[in-house]
């Protein structure tokens, strides 16, 4: 093709002298020309095709450069010093004593400042410090602008329990609680509060509150004083505020610079130019906090003088206006980062994005360009972009439990990304009208509404790209206005549909979605999937959420299309309960990345073979492995093959006795590949480990292992030579005796490197951690262990000292006689202690080790019935332990030192003891010890216990007390002026239920000062 760029002139030339001038090359000459006139536009083609290209690869080594460099530095408090210790001195300070009056017992205070002055990471570090583990509950809510009372009730039973609250009326919300905080001292943060309006929307939010214990607090964010003042005029209390100004000039340098360096290894005195023009830019930063994040963010993009002098003399830098800086960060993104960032102004202010869920959203909407690595998936591209977004502060990252990490932006940031996207995106709710006109342009559309006019005014924007309907009204037309929109809206790639309450199944009409790459639908009643499902060629990802199967429901082979195993670019199917497992030849779905639980039949289509050529699992569940024949067919789903592959779960469905050759055989052809990181074996019954499991190398990357009712497994593999293993869970395995066994003559070693977590329970036959001949070197047993669970294993050896980074123990069953601490003077980091059903514990050396326990809070110690020391206290040392929570089955424990002297208890519980009568007169004095610090006491199933201490009258801080199942129990005492809360359930006398009846008791009047009673 190289003479198309020759001259056309010479290329005549050429034809005349070897032609003459023949007729026909007049055509020949003209056709030339043409190709004259196409080569200059092919050249100029070209051009921009190499600068495309070349663009391209810029953004790739923006995102490579981006990951390579790591995560920023831990998140310090930079500048707000002052104020954290204002608020630490707030909670720190008891409340007033106790008032009648509602609200008594809590106490308010407000953060009050503009957007993006850090009110919200200044109550994060608050919310993390030591000092909030001193309350028996902590919640936090982000109320955002969108205020909905019980939608807050919610999310406070969600911070408590874990889970979502299956809970609809204000009423049974109110109620459930009411439950939860009832007696309790409890921490709220009330994070971004913009509604002030109307105040009994708020009384419907704080009354279940009112019966938490004393010394309850209340914490808020908001932008305007007179939300404070409106706080305070619910609860009938004086505004507390504490006032965020902007950051000092060298406080907010220091923490632009801690963004702009981060992951920079050198000395300080480098880059002196560019520190020099990072003050000069401060200057503009208004003492913003988030505008220094985010424009550090940008500077760290490019160490060069010209891109920071760039960013230092640009228009939009120096027009004194945070909203002006942020739109700076955003004009500097690359094009598919704008596009990404751009989007999330679709979703509402506060909204916690799922990071892996996101970023489905934007592959389907194809804001996420290909990678030059053939390797890459467009998932791993995606995390990121995301993960560029977060160090760039775009995102903020929230951790509320172990297992859970969600994101949000800003509120000044989702103003931002609303403004980028005005032309393209639409939010529509029951407050906002849908507008009479609408943009040519509008590509993204959300509705949330019960009004089914306006879903049906949706089939006039045929070009959207993305829709979302949230519907909560019942109303059986749904259907019908769903179908005009799929008729009209054939350009969709993304649908998101929420309709709870009459959404059974989907209109056929779906089919007509051809372009669609993600479907999100949840329907309470949903019944099954449109038929038409299977002609959605393009579709990538697949979440049905229905949670609930009406009894007069399909079987789950019905609910899906016969033939959904004809999307074959499906990437990730979430749906309910075990319909997956319900799909006939499921490895016609190569792409499919994620399969959490493929239930095996000894069926054509649903047998291990399938999983062959499915090579882009990441994670993969097999259950029902006795299906499996023999080693041909376990070798068929050739594990080893799947590169990607690093959550991996293998069950057999029983452990009835069966061909234990053939379990081995089974699990020996399963190999996984080396990147797994997580596996899980269920109810294996072979009597030894798989062959690739005894050799380090195939197994080297594990993280995470579990083994749980494998009945006949004798000896374990070598996991303590396993350098990254962080959890071990051992379940059920009554025939292991030991945790480590000698593997290729290695007999001395560090043993489990990095190991966190440790439980094992019921191992009956678990006598040693290491097999004869095998020890770990001195202080290398467990050197990272943090928490260690050991129950039902009589016969193990107790440790030779416990690690040292150890901060939880919990002990059950188990045969030891004592603990033993490292020996040295470094301070224990142990927390949490609990030692139960303990026949052989004589002692635990606590007073010995006292100076070095100023770390442990929670303590339990039940029927351990040799127990008769717990230490001596040094004689030269004045320590006490700080526990706040203790539970024993014996009261003559607090007559050990170092129990004896204690004086900081809050909670303290005597449980399940048939032979108490009465408590010694030591024990009545001790209770005074504790008299100004105890607020929760609690007995329970005391069967024989007939009296309580008279010194419980003295008691001047104890708020509840809780009587469980004290059958014997006829009289009080004297209860204290303190106490709120008197609950008296289960089994008791008939005498103490006739003295303090309601309705004429004869000791009643001892108890009436108690608000609240339950008996």
């Amino acid at each position: 093709m190289s003479f198309l760029f020759e001259s056309p002139r010479k290329i005549l030339k050429i034809g005349e002298r070897v032609l003459k001038r023949d007729p026909n090359l007049k055509r020949l000459e003209e056709a030339v020309q043409k190709l004259d006139k196409v080569s200059a536009d092919v050249t100029t083609f070209l051009h921009l095709l190499d600068s495309a290209k070349q663009e391209q690869k810029e953004q790739q080594r923006e995102l490579h450069v981006a990951r390579e460099t790591g995560s920023l530095p831990t998140n310090d408090l930079i500048g707000r010093h002052k104020e954290k210790e204002l608020v630490m001195e707030w909670l720190r300070n008891p409340s007033n004593e106790y008032q009648t009056i509602l609200y008594g017992n809590i106490s308010l205070l407000c953060i009050v400042g503009h957007g993006g002055l850090g009110k919200t990471t200044l109550l994060q570090h608050v919310y993390r410090d030591e000092i909030t583990k001193e309350f028996d509950l902590k919640m936090w809510v982000c109320v955002s602008d969108n205020f909905d009372a019980k939608k807050i009730i919610a999310v406070m039973l969600e911070s408590i329990d874990k889970k979502k609250p299956d809970l609809d009326s204000l009423d049974a919300l109110q109620g459930r609680l009411k439950n939860e905080v009832m007696s309790k001292r409890f921490l709220l943060v009330l994070d971004d509060v913009w509604e002030e309006q109307d105040i009994s929307k708020w009384e419907n939010v704080l009354a279940p509150l009112a019966f938490g214990a004393s010394g309850s607090k209340i914490l808020v964010t908001t932008r305007t004083d007179s939300v404070a003042l409106m706080f305070a005029k619910v609860i009938k209390k004086e505004e507390e505020i504490v006032k965020l100004e902007g950051l000092k000039e060298d406080e907010c340098l220091q923490l632009l610079n801690s963004h702009a360096f981060a992951g920079v290894e050198n000395h300080p005195d480098d880059h002196k130019k560019l520190r020099a023009i990072a003050g000069e830019i401060v200057k503009k930063l208004l003492g913003s906090p988030l505008a220094a994040k985010v424009i550090g963010g940008v500077l760290k993009d490019n160490l060069d003088e010209r891109h920071w002098r760039t960013i230092l003399e640009s228009n939009l830098l120096g027009q004194s206006s945070i909203n002006s800086i942020l739109r700076l960060s955003y004009i500097v993104l690359s094009n598919p980062l704008k596009s990404c960032f751009a989007f999330c102004g679709m979703f509402a202010q506060d909204h916690e994005f799922d990071k892996d869920d996101l970023i489905r959203m934007w592959i389907a909407l194809g804001f996420i360009q290909p990678s030059l690595d053939q390797e890459e998936t467009m998932e791993d591209i995606g995390g990121r972009y995301f993960d560029v977004l977060v160090k760039k502060s775009f995102f903020d990252k929230f951790e509320y439990y172990l297992d859970f990490a969600n994101y949000k932006m800003h509120d000044l940031l989702h103003e931002l990304a609303q403004s980028v996207s005005i032309q393209e995106c639409l939010r529509v709710d029951d407050s906002i009208k849908l507008p009479s006109i609408i943009p040519g342009t509008l590509r993204h559309l959300s509705v949330q509404t019960t009004d089914l006019d306006i879903l049906r005014r949706i089939g006039k924007f045929k070009h959207l790209h993305s829709l979302f309907l949230f519907y909560k009204a019942s109303n059986q037309d749904l259907c019908s206005a769903l179908i005009e929109i799929f008729k009209a809206s054939r350009s969709l790639r993304l649908l998101y549909i929420w309709a709870p309450k009459d959404l059974e199944i989907l209109p056929e009409e779906i089919g007509n979605l051809i372009h669609l790459r993600y479907l999100n639908i949840y329907g309470h009643n949903m019944t099954r999937l449109p038929r038409s499902l299977s002609n959605l060629y393009h579709l990538k990802y697949m979440i049905c959420g229905s949670t609930w199967r009406p009894p007069n429901q399909p079987q789950v082979d019905d609910f899906l299309p016969s033939d959904i195993n004809n999307i074959s670019n499906l990437h990730y199917v979430k749906l309910p309960k075990d319909c997956i497992s319900s799909i006939r030849g499921i490895g016609k779905l190569k792409s499919l990345q994620e399969l959490w639980m493929f239930d095996l039949r000894d069926v054509s289509g649903y047998r291990i073979g399938e999983l062959e050529n499915m090579n882009d699992l990441c994670k993969l569940g097999i259950r029902c492995l006795e299906n499996v024949n023999d080693a041909e067919e376990a070798c068929s789903a050739k594990l080893c093959a799947k590169r990607r592959l690093t959550d991996l779960t293998l069950c057999w469905s029983n452990t009835d006795s069966r061909n234990i050759d053939l379990d081995e055989t089974v699990l020996d052809n399963l190999q996984p590949p080396k990147c797994l990181r997580n596996l899980i074996i269920k109810r294996y019954m072979g009597a030894r480990s798989a062959i690739w499991m005894n050799n380090v190398n195939p197994i080297f990357n594990l993280e995470k292992i579990e083994l749980t009712n494998c009945l006949e497994w004798e000896t374990l593999p070598p996991f303590g030579q396993l350098p990254f293993l962080k959890s071990l869970s051992l379940f059920n395995m009554p025939k292991v005796k030991w945790l480590e066994s000698k593997f290729n003559g290695n007999d001395k070693y560090h043993a489990f490197p990095l190991l966190e977590v440790l439980h094992i329970t019921y191992l009956d036959v678990l006598e040693d951690w290491f097999e004869a001949g095998v020890a770990a070197e001195d202080g290398c047993l467990f050197p990272c262990l943090i928490e260690l669970e050991l129950y039902n294993c009589p016969k193990l050896k107790e440790l030779p000292s416990l690690p040292s980074k150890l901060k939880s123990l919990e002990i059950d069953g188990i045969g030891w006689t004592t603990l033993n601490f490292c020996s040295n003077s470094n301070p224990i980091p142990l927390e949490t202690l609990r030692v139960f059903d303990c026949p052989n514990i004589t002692s635990l050396p606590l007073a010995d080790e006292i100076a070095r326990l100023a770390a442990l809070r929670h303590m339990k110690i039940e029927n351990c019935p040799k127990l008769i020391s717990l230490g001596e206290m040094p004689t030269t040392n004045n320590c006490h332990l700080l526990l706040s929570d203790l539970r024993i089955s014996d009261p003559l424990v607090l007559l050990m030192e170092p129990l004896r002297s204690i004086a900081s208890l809050k909670v303290l519980r005597i449980v399940n003891n048939d032979e108490l009568v009465s408590f010694p007169n030591e024990a009545e004095q001790w209770f005074l010890k504790v008299r100004s610090s105890l607020s929760h006491l609690e007995f329970y199933s005391i069967k024989s216990l007939q009296s309580l201490p008279s010194s419980f009258e003295s008691l001047s801080s104890l708020q509840t007390l809780y009587i469980y199942v004290v059958p014997m129990l006829r009289e009080l005492p004297n209860l204290p002026p303190s106490l709120k809360h008197l609950i008296i359930w289960g089994r008791r006398h008939p005498e103490l239920r006739e003295r303090y009846r309601e309705d004429g008791g004869s000791d009643r009047h001892k108890i009436a000062h108690i608000p609240r009673i339950y008996i």
